[in-house]
């Protein structure tokens, strides 16, 4: 099938769109085509995700379970764990993820073997896009020989392209179908399919002229961010030893009409993005004989922060007379950022850890995680507490590592003994004793 063919029938709606990896990147792009007009099959290999999608079931929060069900009931929507009906897709488009090794090198594993599956259900007029993170020529280098053991040829028999996934749970502001979706084509043909596919269910598509320019935009922003983080966490380091509030820094510095851009200080950096995808880059540069000091240098300092809080949390303590080790903490918030169910690279994980290592008795509370479940480098086996007046009492020490909208951080601080704050979210609180500590 001609890519003009294929440009029509994504115009008519009879294309079937097909993502693999039904998670935080694929699940919105899913309702975002369903959405558009398109029937949609998702791909997984995790058994209990697909059967509660077909159940009418969401597993994630800013994905209704209504949405879901409307989508089953409609017969516009089913998911699977059977990859031979790749075959029956127009398209696919794969967001599976992209950690690092232990040696933060990339690992590629979920992107090849994601592939090598796809490679066996090829057909002609297949649009293959890739929308996880990774280094500059993955699409290209890695992607493409896969695909082409086949023995089909890309651009004649089928087409390929990257658009990285610009998703930012919680925030209310953007959505998947609004985020100006950014596509780089093998060549001329695949960059008109793909084009042709993402405008017809986003508000804007932004072509570039190749796979490499778009893999390295997504790099460039997340790098953006990691390094202005690192430099406010830096400060905040700094300014904490000088006696000055940072946090007050930052909002006199904002008043600035241009020439700056308020970051904010935090207790480590996590979700996908802004901790793993720069050291793609850092690695990507070791073949060309140069090494990216800033973005190394930025990912020290954000990795340092977790052991900076376990820190401050001893000075808190020992300050009350009370030793770090066989102290009772309770850490709010196990997401990576406010109001969202999103586990991942999340820094309050490294901070339980730490926290145990050391001989303190932790316990966690967290609203939209009532236990933890299994990751990949990680396994805690806790259940949240419930937030009481008798149980906040109970402990040493509150540790603020995520802000969730729902906490009354007056009432917290009201009924703790002592509040280690890592997100100002008690900027507001009247302290009574001097007893929280900013962190």
């Amino acid at each position: 099938m001609t890519h003009r063919k294929l440009i029509e029938r994504i115009q008519d709606r009879s294309y079937v769109i097909g993502i693999v990896g039904m998670g935080y990147v694929g699940l919105p792009l899913t309702r975002s085509f369903f959405d558009a007009g398109f029937d949609c099959i998702g791909f997984d290999i995790d058994e209990h995700k697909i059967s509660m999608l077909n159940a009418g079931k969401s597993y994630i929060k800013h994905i209704e379970s209504d949405f879901i069900a409307r989508a089953r009931r409609e017969k516009r929507f089913r998911a699977t764990t059977n990859f031979a009906d790749l075959k029956k897709a127009d398209s696919i488009i794969i967001c599976v993820p992209t950690p690092l090794t232990k040696m933060r090198e990339p690992d590629m594993t979920y992107v090849r073997s994601t592939c090598e599956v796809v490679a066996k259900h090829l057909r002609r007029g297949h649009l293959v896009a890739l929308e996880s993170t990774t280094y500059p020529g993955t699409t290209r280098e890695l992607m493409l020989p896969i695909l082409e053991a086949s023995g089909l040829k890309v651009e004649r028999d089928f087409y390929l392209a990257f658009s990285p996934e610009r998703e930012d749970p919680g925030r209310k502001t953007h959505t998947t179908t609004t985020i100006p979706k950014v596509v780089g084509g093998y060549g001329p043909r695949s960059l008109a399919v793909a084009k042709a596919m993402y405008a017809a269910a986003l508000t804007t598509v932004v072509p570039v002229s190749s796979c490499e320019v778009a893999e390295a935009a997504k790099i460039l922003e997340n790098v953006y961010r990691s390094v202005n983080i690192a430099l406010v966490n830096e400060m905040k380091v700094l300014f904490d030893r000088m006696g000055i509030n940072v946090w007050e820094v930052i909002a006199a510095a904002a008043t600035k009409p241009f020439g700056f851009q308020a970051f904010y200080p935090g207790p480590g950096l996590g979700g996908h993005c802004i901790p793993i995808d720069p050291f793609y880059l850092t690695w990507k540069a070791r073949e060309y004989g140069m090494n990216t000091r800033f973005i190394e240098l930025a990912g020290e300092i954000n990795t340092d922060m977790p052991e900076y809080v376990v820190h401050r949390t001893a000075e808190a303590l020992n300050a009350q007379r009370k030793p770090l080790n066989g102290s009772k903490v309770l850490v709010l918030g196990l997401a990576y950022k406010k109001d969202v169910d999103d586990l991942r690279e999340s820094p309050s994980i490294e901070i339980i850890e730490l926290l145990r290592e050391k001989g303190v008795k932790v316990a966690y509370n967290d609203p939209f995680f009532p236990k933890t479940h299994k990751q990949r480098e990680h396994d805690l086996r806790m259940k949240s507490t419930p937030l009481t007046a008798a149980a906040l009492k109970n402990f040493d020490c509150v540790l603020i590592a995520t802000d969730h909208s729902s906490y009354d951080y007056q009432w917290i601080v009201d009924h703790a003994q002592l509040v280690v704050d890592t997100r100002n979210a008690t900027a507001q609180c009247k302290r009574g004793r001097r007893k929280i500590v900013l962190a």
